[in-house]
């Protein structure tokens, strides 16, 4: 199950990447410059122009399944940059890349991408792939692209050498399923974003409506204690994210159910508008400005096209 999923996706090799396999010509003008990436082989390469100069490099990662966009990293002189377009799912073709829109180049290699600092690749590529990091330095050679088992659960050795030996103990890997809201919002906002990544980085407005863990701490009816507000007591990381809103429903009846049910949570109120479609009157989904794509709100709550936005 998790194989197939968007987490094992989040980072793939140009070879196995689908979607530049499934478009060998993407083409974009923008102003002077144009944006081409063409497929050769297992390569796909990314070419910028201005008319009187061309760069053109091979793309080394595509980061993300796609499911809203796709980004690529290319490599020149020794360092990494970040492309300035992107594939949008919903242009089934490119745009610019989130975060840069207000970006205006000056000349070819601005306009090709972003160079990456050392703060940023370690976090893009951690969050990314598997065994990215070691020591604060790229570790391409062992990196798995994607996340995988041990991107969450710790090293593989022991739990190998278990299954090998039949020791039960050297064979248990480290089990999430029993964290608190609170731990779990820390856990998964290491890539997610946490609340005190975003108040201290950024960024603020509807540009974090895409940070699950922060929009969730923020909602009235989060408890640091209780599990039934965890990430993972409505999403199984090893499945496909469910995107049927009518599953949910009993998710948010844990705890806003008839007074004097079991499962009530004290101060819980029922919801007087009805039981059915829960996340669509209070997690909208926000169109992300630049992504071609509307996002989930987490942040739950009585939303109104009257209200402003809450950061």
């Amino acid at each position: 199950m998790q194989p197939a999923t968007s987490m094992a996706h989040a980072a793939e090799t140009v070879a196995e990447c689908g979607i530049l396999r499934a478009h060998p010509h993407l083409h974009l003008r923008l102003g002077r410059f144009d944006y081409t990436i063409d497929r050769k082989g297992d390569q796909s390469i990314y070419t910028v122009s201005d008319g009187a100069a061309t760069l053109t490099v091979p793309i080394r990662y595509a980061f993300g399944l796609g499911e809203a966009g796709q980004t690529y990293i290319f490599q020149k002189d020794g360092e990494y940059f970040e492309s300035f377009v992107s594939f949008y799912k919903a242009l089934d073709g490119l745009d610019i890349t989130i975060g840069d829109q207000s970006l205006r180049p000056s000349g070819l290699a601005d306009a090709a991408g972003r160079k990456i600092g050392a703060q940023e690749m370690a976090l893009c590529f951690s969050c990314h792939n598997t065994n990215a990091m070691q020591n604060g330095t790229l570790a391409e050679a062992k990196m798995i692209p994607g996340i995988q088992c041990e991107r969450c659960h710790g090293p593989s050795e022991n739990h190998l050498a278990g299954l090998k030996t039949g020791d039960s103990q050297l064979f248990a890997m480290k089990k999430l399923t029993a964290m608190s809201a609170e731990d779990s919002a820390q856990f998964c906002g290491g890539c997610h974003r946490t609340w005190q990544f975003v108040a201290e980085h950024g960024p603020h407005g509807v540009g974090n409506v895409r940070f699950q863990p922060y929009r969730l701490t923020n909602s009235k009816c989060f408890d640091v204690d209780d599990a039934r507000i965890s990430c993972m007591s409505c999403h199984n990381p090893h499945q496909t994210v469910d995107r049927v809103a009518a599953d949910y429903d009993a998710k948010c009846q844990a705890c806003h159910a008839a007074a004097g049910s079991a499962r009530a949570k004290a101060g819980a109120k029922l919801c007087p508008v009805g039981t059915r479609d829960c996340t669509g009157c209070h997690m909208p989904k926000v169109e992300l400005p630049g992504s071609h794509h509307q996002f989930t709100d987490h942040d739950i709550r009585i939303a109104s096209s009257k209200t402003a936005f809450p950061e």
